[in-house]
């Protein structure tokens, strides 16, 4: 299912730094599908690869990388990918929240609507999640590549794009840490 867009073409295209983090204990870079997915989904989108790792499945560890990059400048959203299922080892949505200011509860309700229209009652098992930290983005994805394709093409892309109406993530971007800045 694909939710209507309509994009703005009189304002400018603006870039997004994207980090991708692939979490898996068995994954490398040679068999990381999901992460190449959304690596190629960011730059055919015209926005950047900032950054790109695989950490395992270790809620402490999922959570220092996402420290690291959301205290790093040239990161404005992190994706991860994997981890948000229901066994034992599931660990990335503990780990995302372990990191939110704020979380963005509607994105897991929009996840489980379109994976529903695609696999049906199976949508149930993720626990697909967003929030912000530090004036960053952050969204835990399943760890399939098809569940990461309808995350980018029917949530993250519109939403990433600054032209994209009635509003998106984009053009709040600004004042994501504007409370860290009153300090």
């Amino acid at each position: 299912m694909t939710l209507p867009r309509r994009l703005d073409e009189t304002r400018p295209f603006v870039p997004v730094r994207f980090a991708v983090l692939t979490v898996s204990d068995t994954r490398s870079a040679a068999d990381d599908r999901s992460g190449d997915t959304l690596a190629e989904r960011i730059t055919q989108a015209g926005h950047e690869l900032a950054a790109r790792a695989i950490c395992r499945d270790e809620r402490a560890e999922i959570a220092a990388q996402l420290r690291l990059w959301v205290a790093d400048a040239g990161v404005d959203v992190v994706l991860s990918t994997g981890g948000t299922g229901l066994t034992g080892r599931d660990v990335s949505v503990e780990a995302h929240r372990d990191v939110y200011e704020k979380e963005i509860e509607a994105f897991g309700t929009l996840f489980t609507y379109i994976s529903m229209q695609k696999i049906g009652t199976s949508a149930i098992q993720s626990r697909a999640c967003a929030g912000v930290a530090g004036g960053t983005y952050l969204f835990a994805l399943p760890g399939s590549p098809g569940a990461c394709r309808d995350a980018w093409d029917d949530i993250l892309l519109p939403q990433f794009d600054y032209r994209h109406l009635p509003c998106n993530f984009v053009e709040i971007m600004p004042r994501l840490d504007e409370h860290l800045r009153r300090k």
